[in-house]
C-alpha cells in the first residue's frame, strides 16, 4: 500500500478532529520565539495541543501580520533564525525520533525564492513539513513554486479573503492542498475584533466550494470566537493571541486546549 502524501496529513489531521466532534486547531508560532534554544520544545508542547503547526519564518517585512507577530519575526532574526535554521532543527528532530502533527510553514516568498524551489521542497519533506503558505504569491505567478512542492507531495495552502471573486475562490480552491486559509477580516493578523455577521455566510459558501478542509485565521483569540467560527468552518487559525501567551511566559498548551474547550 502507498503511503499517503505529506499534505493528506494535513487534512487528514483537521477531518480527524471533526470526527471527533471538535473544530480543527492550527496553532501558529514564530519559529525560534521567544527562546531559540527552545525551539524545538516549544513546538513539542504547541504539537501536542493543536492538530497542526503552522510555523512562521522569521522575516523582515512580514506585510500581512501585525505587531505583535512583527515583533516576535525582528526578535528571532536578531537571534539568528532563518530558513536554513529551521529547516536544519525540524530534520534533526525527526532524524531523533520526534513525532509531531502535520507542520506547515508560512513563509514570504523571498527566503524561499533565495533557498532555490526544488532545494527546499526536498529538504522540507525530509524534515516533516508537510506544506507551505506563502501570503505574497499570487496564483498567477506560483506554478513552479507548486510544481516543487508537488513533486514532494507537499501543499501549498491558499489564501482566501471575503472580498476575492467567486470565480477566483474557485480556482484558489481547486489548487489548494491541505486546506484552504480563509482569513476572516480584511487587515493585519492580530486584531481583537468581533467579526462582521457576513463572515459566516462567506465560510458557509467556502465550505461548499472546497474538497478540502477549511480553516479560519486571523483575530481568533476567545473560546466563543473559536465555537462560533467552528459552526462554519473545519478549523481555526491561532496565532497572535498564542504569540502573545508565549511572550507572558504562560502555558501555551492550556491556553489552546481552553480555547477549544
Amino acid at each position: 500500500m502507498s503511503q499517503a502524501p505529506p499534505h493528506a496529513r494535513i487534512s487528514h489531521a483537521i477531518r480527524a478532529a471533526n470526527d471527533g466532534g471538535q473544530v480543527g486547531l492550527v496553532p501558529f508560532i514564530t519559529a525560534g520565539y521567544p527562546e531559540k534554544d527552545r525551539f524545538i520544545d516549544t513546538l513539542r508542547v504547541i504539537a501536542s495541543a493543536g492538530d497542526v503547526v503552522e510555523i512562521g519564518v522569521p522575516f523582515s517585512d512580514p506585510m500581512a501580520d501585525g505587531v505583535t507577530i512583527q515583533r516576535s519575526s525582528r526578535a528571532a532574526i536578531e537571534g539568528g533564525v532563518n530558513l536554513h535554521w529551521i529547516i536544519d532543527q525540524l530534520r534533526a528532530a525527526r532524524a531523533a525520533g520526534e513525532e509531531l502533527a502535520p507542520l506547515v510553514l508560512m513563509s514570504y516568498l523571498n527566503p524561499l525564492f533565495i533557498y532555490g524551489y526544488e532545494q527546499l521542497a526536498g529538504d522540507a519533506a525530509e524534515a516533516g513539513v508537510c506544506g507551505f503558505i506563502v501570503p505574497d504569491l499570487p496564483l498567477e505567478e506560483g506554478a513552479e513554486f507548486r510544481a516543487a512542492l508537488d513533486d514532494h507531495g507537499l501543499a501549498q495552502i491558499q489564501l482566501v479573503t471575503p472580498t476575492t471573486p467567486d470565480a477566483r475562490v474557485a480556482e484558489l480552491c481547486r489548487v489548494s492542498k491541505g486546506f484552504v486559509y480563509a482569513v476572516t477580516v480584511t487587515g493585519t493578523t492580530g486584531g481583537g475584533m468581533s467579526f462582521p455577521p457576513e463572515v459566516t455566510g462567506y465560510l458557509d459558501q467556502l465550505r461548499a466550494t472546497a474538497t478540502i478542509p477549511v480553516c479560519a485565521g486571523f483575530g481568533i483569540r476567545e473560546a466563543a470566537q473559536v465555537r462560533m467560527i467552528g459552526q462554519h468552518a473545519d478549523g481555526v487559525i491561532v496565532g497572535s493571541a498564542l504569540v502573545e501567551q508565549l511572550e507572558a511566559g504562560e502555558d501555551p498548551a492550556k491556553f489552546l486546549q481552553d480555547l477549544r474547550e
